[in-house]
């Protein structure tokens, strides 16, 4: 009882400051941040990612913490294990700016793989707040995480579970930008009926077209833009036309919102990760999400849509880790799906009691 009362209060502290933050933030921080905001001759912060950016990082202390949300389902826990492998794999390689790691895991209570993975529970938002949308957590996550944990690195790395880090990862924000990836179906512009009513006065262009992850960040930038991401991702799911038509990368509408409310905008970075089977190519990416289906016929064709002779679907994969060895994709499928392949089957191999969660 004493814990239910406990999180009541803190939920209920927390949500207020999120509505004073949010209201706030559309009254004062609409007026443009002259530490933030681009001016006439400086960079455009829409860049594309090259050694250069890391040459000239001015970040006094440029090490990140790499954070990822979780829940204690199967599914989470096996991408997330597959995920922390190749985390250490690269974390101390040449051209590395990784620092501590932590899966921020919102289930309210510990989990089998706590020893595994470095681990800080968070609680679940109160029953049906959510309205079926578990990823509403996420931000709920960050807030508490923020809050309450000790995080010796002055940067913070957004990531998911389904994120497979294939080289070093160098802290690509810059200067005041922190770091992005863009995303093709997050269009502002197209929605900026809906947008108004959560970020009623401004450029729509100011609304960067990201989600929050991956997301590079400076910690105390990602403490003033957290609660009010959290506002904004409850006021859209609970917006009927929002709703409706953000469905499910409303909370990645709710983070560029937000981070617009807060006068920040963020450095785009097309090589921030590679997305197959659409990404054919992996060049000089860092990250490979494996968010999508690759279907493909035994002559290497794409069958996008329907279930294919060769595939490899990662919700085929919601009770179970996937098997130890999987068979690798047939001649011409893109070199992004037979990496991924390849570094699932490495990972699977070396994780002691892969297939027992």
């Amino acid at each position: 009882m004493k814990k239910n009362v406990t999180f009541l209060i803190l939920f209920s502290v927390t949500m207020g400051f999120c509505w004073l933050t949010y209201n706030v933030s559309t009254i004062f921080l609409l007026k443009p941040q002259n530490s933030r905001i681009n001016k006439p001759g400086q960079t455009d912060p829409v860049i594309e990612m090259a050694e250069h950016n890391r040459k000239h990082n001015t970040n006094p202390t440029p090490k990140y913490h790499v954070v990822v949300t979780a829940n204690d389902t199967p599914y989470s826990k096996w991408q997330c294990r597959i995920m922390y492998y190749w985390y250490k794999k690269v974390k101390d390689l040449n051209g590395s700016d990784m620092g501590g790691f932590t899966r921020v895991l919102h289930s309210g209570r510990v989990d089998n793989l706590m020893e595994e993975i470095p681990t800080f529970v968070v609680d679940p938002l109160p029953k049906g707040v959510d309205k079926g949308y578990v990823v509403l957590n996420r931000p709920w996550a960050f807030v508490q995480w923020l809050a309450n944990a000790t995080i010796e690195e002055e940067y913070v790395l957004m990531a998911e579970p389904d994120h497979i880090f294939v080289k070093p990862l160098p802290n690509l924000s810059k200067g005041n930008y922190p770091a992005a990836y863009p995303f093709f179906y997050i269009k502002p512009a197209e929605n900026e009926n809906i947008i108004r009513k959560f970020y009623p006065r401004g450029l729509i262009s100011d609304v960067d077209p990201i989600g929050n992850s991956p997301v590079i960040i400076s910690k105390s930038l990602l403490k003033e833009i957290a609660p009010t991401w959290m506002n904004v991702s409850l006021r859209i799911k609970y917006d009927t036309e929002a709703d409706a038509k953000f469905g499910w990368v409303q909370e990645m509408y709710a983070y560029a919102i937000a981070s617009a409310l807060h006068g920040v905008k963020h450095s785009l970075h097309k090589n921030f990760m590679v997305q197959p089977p659409f990404d054919r190519v992996l060049g000089n990416s860092y990250i490979i999400h494996y968010t999508y289906g690759n279907e493909y016929s035994l002559k290497g064709e794409l069958m996008y849509g329907k279930i294919g002779e060769w595939r490899f679907e990662k919700r085929m994969y919601l009770t179970q880790p996937p098997p130890r060895n999987l068979t690798l994709p047939p001649p011409g499928v893109p070199e992004t799906v037979v990496r991924l392949v390849k570094m699932l089957n490495e990972a699977s191999a070396n994780i002691p009691g892969w297939e027992k969660l």
